[in-house]
């Protein structure tokens, strides 16, 4: 028998872990590539009190997002599946973990694609990645219409963000922190003009390090990935510098015959470990014979132990707050702007997403009123003789009815749409669903939630 939902409705919930305040160790274990963000919606909305589900996992972000038909149950269910996804105990995960819900959950979202949640404040990457989720979400079963509806806002808010204020200028990258790290760390008598680069994965971010390299006057370097494509595209964007490619096999050699070395590849599993790099050639005199790693790569590519060796100095992207604590007011000045145009576009989606709770009482009004034409039009059907019935009394019959029908629920139905553009229009639609749903004795929403949940235990094996 099922129990505990008379009052409760569905809710938005985000569950996640935040950059500021979770170490890598951890969100390494729980990132998941977008290649199985697919897979892991699949398996979220497989959970008895999920329905829609949506990750949004990046080198500083590893957010939950969830359309919950009980909050209470479907965070401890989320919880346990990021618990056995990660083998992280859930009493260690929980310690870091954040929870938002509805309101809260939207705010949220929409800072982050803003940028304001981000390590850097104002970087453009995060928009791309929020896009990116819209992208990979189409076609996939669980990516429903709150969520996707929530994501496409989202973007809408990013972009008018950077459109109206200036948040973006002089923004830094998490590629450009990590030069402008690279650059802080080196000793005094080495420059970057001077000292051996190489970059390792060609991707995005990689390409990024590469252009911020060159801004800084670097005219020389050697990047390691996996094919030579990309390489070949950066090179030919970039004029007056030399780009060596060299493959992943070689990879080792390039690091031994390295200074500093950037790592930013997809790679599940750490490429440079302790014992390789041990037996490798020191750095260069001018760097004091320390080779620098900085790696901006969620889970990581190089180990945690390779910072052991005395001739390394391994970064990683938690090391990068050192490069963007400067401008603090000008930054709180910007996220203030930026405040104002996301507590517009929260209160825009908020009323659009109550707005769709007219949807359940306009089918089940549709559907009360259909039945009864029927029960209506077999019953005056039956009155007639056989003689009195062909095919064009019987459609003259159904048409009247229909008509009938359609003529009385015009009113209802009209009163029950609503876009949530206007507040006022809104609180007067729901009203008229409450009214509506007590006068023709329909289902409450209470009800569809039972329906909803007992039917995915139902499926179980």
């Amino acid at each position: 028998m099922m129990v505990g939902y008379t009052k409760e409705n569905s809710s938005l919930v985000v569950i996640g872990l935040s950059v500021h305040t979770t170490p890598v160790e951890l969100r390494e274990k729980l990132s998941i590539p977008e290649a199985e963000w697919p897979r892991a919606i699949g398996e979220l909305c497989g959970l008895n009190h999920i329905e829609e589900a949506v990750v949004l996992s990046t080198c500083n972000i590893m957010e939950i997002y969830v359309v919950a038909l009980s909050q209470h149950r479907g965070i401890k269910e989320v919880t346990e599946w990021m618990s056995s996804t990660s083998g992280i105990p859930a009493s260690e995960l929980s310690q870091y973990l954040f929870l938002l819900y509805n309101k809260d959950a939207t705010q949220h979202l929409f800072e982050v694609s803003a940028g304001l949640d981000s390590l850097v404040m104002g970087e453009g990457q995060i928009l791309a990645q929020v896009k990116q989720v819209v992208k990979a979400g189409q076609g996939v079963n669980g990516f429903g219409r709150n969520i996707s509806g929530l994501f496409k806002h989202a973007i809408t808010v990013g972009k008018r963000v950077r459109t109206e204020t200036n948040i973006s200028a002089g923004a830094v990258s998490v590629s450009s922190a990590a030069v402008e790290l690279a650059v802080m760390k080196l000793p005094d008598q080495a420059s970057h003009g001077n000292a051996r680069m190489l970059v390792i994965g060609a991707g995005k971010m990689g390409k990024l390090v590469i252009k911020h390299l060159v801004a800084k006057g670097c005219k020389k370097m050697v990047v390691v990935n996996r094919t030579e494509e990309r390489v070949s595209a950066i090179r030919d964007e970039i004029n007056d510098v030399e780009i060596i490619y060299k493959p992943l096999s070689d990879m080792l050699e390039c690091v031994g015959e390295a200074d500093v070395v950037f790592t930013s590849t997809a790679s599940e599993n750490p490429l440079i470990l302790k014992q390789p790099v041990k037996e490798l050639p020191f750095a260069s005199e001018e760097m004091g014979r320390k080779r620098l790693f900085v790696d901006i790569s969620v889970p990581r590519n190089v180990g945690s132990c390779v910072d052991d060796l005395e001739s390394v100095k391994a970064y990683n992207v938690d090391n990068l707050k050192e490069v963007v604590v400067a401008n603090k007011e000008d930054r709180l000045r910007k996220a203030m702007e930026a405040q104002v145009i996301i507590g517009e576009e929260s209160g825009q989606f908020e009323a659009w997403r109550d707005s769709l709770e007219t949807v359940p009482t306009i089918k089940k009004l549709r559907a009360y009123a259909e039945r009864l034409r029927i029960a209506e039009v077999e019953k005056c059907l039956g009155k007639m003789s056989d003689e009195d019935i062909n095919k064009k009394t019987q459609k003259a019959v159904d048409d009247l009815g229909r008509g009938i029908v359609n003529k009385m629920l015009h009113g209802p139905m009209q009163h029950l749409r609503c876009d949530g553009s206007d507040s006022r229009t809104l609180s007067e639609t729901l009203e008229n669903m409450h009214a509506l749903n007590r006068m023709f004795g329909l289902e409450t929403e209470v009800s569809v939630l039972e329906q909803k949940i007992r039917a995915k235990v139902e499926q179980k094996p």
